[in-house]
């Protein structure tokens, strides 16, 4: 345990010298919402580094000399997948090869779902992996698991429990604390999710477009599924012939909205969907960007996507 020293204010100053300060690990993790999972956990005992910055893509990624310190630095290392951030398995190697590392998409009990085929997901089947059977677990970025798995706050009511053991099992000392925040932590998801899922029910059957397969997590857990992406999992350039899918699409079923991605170039959206008449104000994106860090980034991220749906249910 490297760093944040807790003094133990409770005593007299004079005792200070004879009495073993406590630690808390120093933490890294990957993307916003992580941070905010991890930091419900340790609550005012210490927060953790964020390596990604908000509004940057996690799918690449050059970290700063500030950011690589932070990995250097951690005693636990949170990240949700190498499909999601291939290019920090090498700084993790390199940086944190002492750490203790925690790939939450490899939590058990954690919901996987597989990248869905096509524009327009035609060919996608409803049905999703265990946790032991994902032979093509690193393949291609669209080919075989999708890793925006945060975006069922289901999976991150596992991670908080996951998190608070990793936390205790380096800090016993603070063990009951960290467990006592994500037990907290998980029951306020309950109740988002609850909450969300009886608004989102009234809207079912709401047709739009994603500007990349990010949100399939959300879709499922709500049973809001989307009628496209325009890029690929990865939010790489589609294709002409993507393109082309799209519009065919946005034509034939009366798409009310194509949501889009404050990181990413909105030339794009404006080009494909120009006089089509289809609703292309709503941001919907996956990382919390313009939220606060901290532990509220998460549920005000998970409520924001609730009210893109909503929003685009009136237009």
């Amino acid at each position: 345990m490297r760093n944040r020293l807790l003094p133990l204010l409770s005593l007299p100053v004079l005792m200070l010298p004879a009495v073993a300060m406590a630690e808390v690990p120093s933490v890294a993790v990957d993307i916003p919402p992580v941070h905010s999972l991890v930091a419900r956990v340790m609550g005012e005992l210490g927060s953790p580094e964020l390596v990604i910055q908000p509004g940057a893509s996690p799918h690449g990624y050059s970290m700063r000399t500030s950011e690589a310190r932070s990995l250097a630095d951690a005693d636990i290392v949170f990240f949700v997948s190498d499909d999601l951030t291939p290019w920090l398995a090498k700084a993790r190697a390199s940086l944190a090869a002492d750490a203790d590392v925690v790939e939450l998409m490899e939590v058990p009990g954690t919901l996987h779902l597989r990248y869905r085929e096509g524009a327009t997901f035609e060919a996608y089947h409803d049905e999703h992996d265990d946790h032991d059977s994902h032979d093509d677990h690193h393949e291609h970025a669209h080919a075989g698991m999708n890793p925006h798995g945060w975006l069922d706050p289901m999976n991150a009511r596992l991670w908080l429990a996951a998190i608070a053991e990793s936390l205790a099992a380096q800090d016993p000392e603070h063990a009951a604390t960290y467990r006592s925040n994500a037990r907290a932590g998980q029951r306020e998801l309950e109740t988002l999710t609850e909450s969300l899922s009886a608004r989102l029910a009234q809207v079912q059957g709401t047709r739009y477009i994603v500007f990349h397969d990010a949100y399939q997590y959300f879709e499922h857990r709500f049973d809001v599924p989307a009628s496209g992406a325009i890029s690929l999992g990865d939010a790489s350039t589609p294709s002409p012939a993507r393109v082309k899918e799209i519009q065919t699409r946005v034509a034939r079923d009366n798409i009310q909205c194509v949501f889009r991605e404050p990181q990413y170039n909105p030339a794009l959206i404006e080009s494909v969907f120009e006089g089509t008449g289809v609703k292309t104000s709503i941001v919907f994106e996956p990382l919390g960007v313009g939220l606060p860090l901290g532990e509220t980034l998460y549920p005000q991220l998970i409520k924001r996507l609730g009210q893109g749906i909503l929003r685009c249910a009136d237009a």
